[in-house]
């Protein structure tokens, strides 16, 4: 009569023993996979810079944490923005310049929103492009920092892009580590 006593504890032990391995490994374990999946999907994601057309903003290489847009209504002039390009098959980041409505004209490398010279202070390596743009409602304009080699709106057939393609804002600066910092 006792050894069933003693298998019986042990039994209860084993199931016991079990449920707080899923209660305290695998449950978190999960719970965490499901976090990660939704924030990815719905709130934030990590890019890296492949080429030199944002320097010296970013660098080749740089990693950053970029905010999902859901309204692109509320992106701002100098916004640093994620989104496909349909032409170039391609995910670009690149500096906003011109929102639905705004004229951009680039002259002698300076560029005028609605016919105001804007500030571009993060431009280092500028271009000596010339143009004019009228940026359509629902699209965006957008052209690198390093103008004199960044294949930006100035070149593509279609300089504009629709709200819709518009993946995120960059936000901030992850890698490398000594860089670390919000994106400006």
């Amino acid at each position: 009569m006792e050894d069933n006593t003693n298998n019986s504890e042990v039994e209860q032990k084993s199931i016991s023993g079990f449920k707080r391995f899923i209660y305290d490994w695998i449950f978190p374990i999960v719970l965490a996979i499901i976090a990660t999946v939704i924030i990815n999907k719905f709130l934030l994601f990590k890019i890296y810079i492949p080429s030199e057309s944002m320097k010296p903003t970013l660098q080749v290489n740089d990693q950053l944490f970029v905010t999902r847009v859901y309204k692109p209504e509320n992106l701002k002039h100098g916004d640093i923005i994620v989104f496909y390009s349909s032409e170039l098959g391609d995910t670009l980041i690149k500096r906003l310049i011109g929102i639905p409505g705004d004229n951009v004209k680039i002259k002698g490398g300076e560029v005028y929103i609605n016919d105001e010279k804007i500030n571009e202070d993060y431009v280092k390596y500028p271009s000596s492009y010339d143009g004019e743009f009228q940026v359509p409602k629902g699209k965006f304009f957008f052209l690198g920092d390093n103008r004199a080699n960044s294949e930006d709106a100035r070149y593509w057939n279609n300089p504009f892009i629709d709200g819709k393609d518009i993946k995120g804002k960059a936000q901030l600066r992850v890698y490398p580590f000594n860089r670390f910092g919000f994106v400006k």
